[in-house]
């Protein structure tokens, strides 16, 4: 238990925080657009399973603009 009171929560809140918004609007983008670049399940999981990297490839690879 005694690791958890040497965490630096304050450099690591924002960083989670950050990761949670970012892959939340990610996953609204994605129900939201008829066509991906890819398979719809694949970008589900690199979202959900890739944390922060995952939403970042989906917003730049995912996305099909049309």
């Amino acid at each position: 238990m005694s690791e958890f009171a040497n965490i630096p929560w304050n450099l690591i809140l924002p960083i989670l925080v950050l990761q949670l918004i970012l892959m939340a609007v990610a996953l609204t983008d994605l129900i939201r657009r008829k066509q991906t670049n890819g398979p719809f399940i694949m970008w589900i999981f690199i979202i959900l399973l890739g944390n922060l990297i995952g939403s970042i490839i989906y917003f730049i690879f995912g996305r099909r603009h049309e």
